[in-house]
């Protein structure tokens, strides 16, 4: 499978916990961190619902 880098660009508050779960479970905590991640039906998903709050480059 193929990488993918996420980073946090938008603030996670004020936004529904399961957001906020969701962007953590992706490995980011605060805005700026990054990871890579490699790029799974899962995690392609969890992209996929906090998309305003990411920004994806592939690797």
């Amino acid at each position: 499978m193929t990488q993918i880098k996420i980073k946090l660009i938008k603030s996670v508050i004020d936004r529904p916990e399961r957001q906020k779960r969701t962007v953590k479970a992706l490995g980011l905590g605060k805005i700026g961190s990054e990871t890579e991640v490699e790029n799974t039906p899962q995690v392609a998903g969890m992209v996929a619902k906090v998309q305003h709050l990411l920004e994806v480059t592939e690797l």
